[in-house]
């Protein structure tokens, strides 16, 4: 399994910028996609963005689409999560993903199931 060590986070403002750090290792290293989730209190871990490492395609959920922006290093191995024009209903814990197996979209990479290694999770709070 790929190790995932996230960085970035903390407290934000309405309106404000975070950006979100995933570094993936392992020998060997086995990951063809990279996925961004969240989870509320009290509410089910919800999709957020993921990514190709081969080609860079990507997917959004409609909630972030053209305020968030997943971007990924293959020579680092690290993902991105730029978040933009941060709101009160973005504060969750981020979790950044690894899937290990092919996929033969991104358009698929939605779920938690699709995903198989997990970051520890960062809390994001954006303040009124």
């Amino acid at each position: 399994q790929v190790q995932l060590v996230e960085s970035g986070g903390g407290l934000v403002q309405a309106g404000g910028a975070l950006r979100r750090s995933c570094a993936a290792s392992g020998r060997p290293f086995s990951s063809y996609a990279m996925g961004w989730f969240r989870q509320a209190p009290a509410k089910a871990r919800e999709f957020v963005a993921s990514i190709f490492w081969s080609n860079g395609d990507t997917r959004y959920a409609d909630s972030v689409k053209g305020r968030f922006t997943i971007s990924r290093d293959n020579a680092k191995k690290m993902v991105y999560l730029q978040m933009n024009s941060l709101n009160r209903e973005d504060t969750a814990v981020y979790y950044c993903a690894s899937r290990g197996t092919w996929a033969s979209s991104v358009y698929y990479l939605t779920t938690p199931s699709r995903f198989d290694s997990w970051g520890q999770g960062t809390q994001v709070t954006v303040s009124s």
